[in-house]
């Protein structure tokens, strides 16, 4: 067995950065910046007012004083004049200054008389007027590699960019093994159980940007699990589920091995998923998640994850938070292990039964407590590191 430091690494290691794609905006969300993106105009491209009132020339504005109102200018339809002394233009928010004009006096503020306005005493002193290029500038710079959110594809649409260069999103294949599976809404025999994992392993790749293919279950033999295998070419990463342990039925590592699989590492010391193993069929990184429920969504968040945001330029690890733990806890043995508890607020509990066979306790836990190897017993109010889910 291998710490689980050490087994990410190398998992890492087997994985390469995928080659860069164009696409427009609008099937842009979710990816991963690839090349920096540069504003091509500024933003507002003029001084632009910033409330509805009346646009005037700054030194002019005193309680008392009085306006005569030559124009109107609304947002897409500018004043094309410019205000001479004791002059004003109706203006509404959005709408670009008209020449000579830098305050905006909000219409609250005066009193108007046909075309004339006066200005009240209690008036509002600020300008109201937002800088042509207060935003960004052209030529400002969206740096890559980073993940776009809808607030950076709103930025870069603003920034009049119809089009970004993204890193291309890693096809996973998904292969679950075993006779005793069937798929949700068939009838299972006595023996059998639903198969599961492949469907929450499917979301969590779909969360970091991967594109998941569930493929056909594989049962107990060579010759069903070399088609599901036949069935994964063209796939930038393969994960099969199940299967990798020393049973007699537990047959990947042999199929593998006999389609040329060079093994990274076998066995993690870990709690869940002590039967973790990967390697290279070919150029292609093939990792074998055990088959219990929880150890194969545990294994997902802490192996497959960071590998497929590394494929995408991202930073691989998500960092660990800390918070108190909320009651004592004995000594850790020779295996990480990685505890489903509920985090609320600063304080972190781990549930009671930790079966790595127990989705509804997976399923209620909102954070994984981290108990590294031969860690020592801990107290209530000990701070500890969770990574969220």
């Amino acid at each position: 067995m291998i710490a689980v430091e050490e087994a990410r690494a190398r998992i890492l290691d087997l994985v390469a950065r995928m080659p860069c794609e164009t696409v427009g905006l609008r099937a842009a969300h979710g990816r991963v910046l690839a090349q920096t993106a540069s504003a091509t105009r500024d933003q507002p491209p003029f001084a632009a007012a910033m409330m509805d009132g009346y646009a005037v020339r700054g030194c002019e504005v005193a309680a008392g004083a009085r306006f005569e109102v030559i124009g109107e200018a609304a947002a897409g339809h500018g004043f094309d004049g410019a205000l001479a002394e004791g002059q004003a233009v109706r203006i509404f928010t959005g709408a670009p200054l008209p020449r000579g004009a830098d305050h905006v006096i909000i219409q609250e503020d005066v009193a108007r008389d046909g075309d004339a306005i006066t200005l009240l005493a209690d008036h509002d002193t600020q300008p109201y007027v937002r800088a042509l290029g207060a935003d960004f500038k052209a030529g400002d710079p969206l740096a890559a590699p980073r993940l776009l959110t809808p607030a950076l594809l709103a930025l870069l649409a603003a920034m009049n960019v119809a089009q970004v260069t993204v890193y291309r999103r890693p096809r996973v294949a998904l292969i679950a093994t075993g006779d005793e599976l069937v798929m949700p809404g068939e009838v299972p025999n006595p023996a059998q159980i639903i198969a599961s994992n492949a469907f929450g392993l499917a979301a969590q790749i779909e969360a970091v940007g991967g594109i998941a293919q569930l493929l056909p279950i594989a049962r107990d033999t060579p010759a069903s699990l070399n088609t599901a295998l036949d069935l994964a070419q063209g796939a930038d990463v393969i994960v099969t589920i199940g299967g990798a342990s020393v049973g007699d039925h537990d047959i990947v590592g042999r199929v593998a091995s006999a389609r040329g699989l060079e093994r990274a590492f076998w066995k993690v010391a870990m709690r869940p998923g002590k039967p973790l193993m990967a390697g290279k069929i070919g150029e292609t990184p093939l990792i074998g998640l055990p088959g219990n429920p929880v150890s194969a969504l545990v294994c997902g968040l802490i192996f497959l994850a960071p590998a497929l945001r590394k494929m995408q330029g991202l930073e691989a690890l998500a960092p660990q938070q800390s918070a108190i733990l909320g009651e004592d806890l004995p000594a850790n043995g020779p295996r990480a292990h990685y505890m489903r508890a509920r985090l609320k607020g600063d304080r972190i509990t781990p549930f009671a039964r930790q079966d790595s066979a127990l989705l509804s306790i997976l399923s209620e836990a909102n954070a994984l407590l981290i108990r590294p190897a031969d860690d020592p017993a801990k107290r209530a109010g000990d701070s500890v590191a969770f990574l969220p889910l």
